[in-house]
């Protein structure tokens, strides 16, 4: 099953603060609090619960079905990413999210590079025509 970002941005956080703690790190070395801040990371993890419930809803895979579910994460993390002064999600973190989107997809039968080239598009622009972050 394909692992929430967001789970993984939360467990950088707790990381780094147990070095804090420790005191193998230095508190000016210390930025993923900031990044990650936790209205941050609970959004994304609503976000995306919402998403994998609408896709193992999914009955027939229709194209048009399973893009309104991509849609509607994807709007849902413009959201999240505007709430959060447009840099909730750097580089990194939009491929992660694009990776888990299309993971969530495969994992609930859905054929991903057959999706895309039925629309005349890649693998890899299957969120482009809504995402801002």
């Amino acid at each position: 099953m394909a692992i929430r970002p967001s789970a993984r941005w939360r467990a950088r956080v707790a990381e780094e603060a147990r070095q804090l703690t420790a005191g193998t790190r230095a508190p000016s070395d210390a930025f993923l609090s900031e990044l990650f801040p936790e209205s941050l990371l609970a959004a994304t993890d609503e976000a995306l619960h919402a998403f994998e419930s609408e896709v193992e809803a999914l009955r027939d895979r229709d194209d048009e079905q399973v893009f309104d579910a991509i849609r509607s994460v994807v709007l849902a993390l413009n959201e999240i990413n505007e709430k959060h002064g447009g840099a909730g999600y750097e580089t990194q973190e939009r491929e992660e999210l694009c990776l888990y989107i299309d993971q969530t997809l495969t994992e609930h039968g859905v054929d991903v590079p057959a999706l895309a080239a039925r629309r005349g598009i890649d693998r890899a622009e299957i969120t482009d025509d809504w995402r801002d972050w």
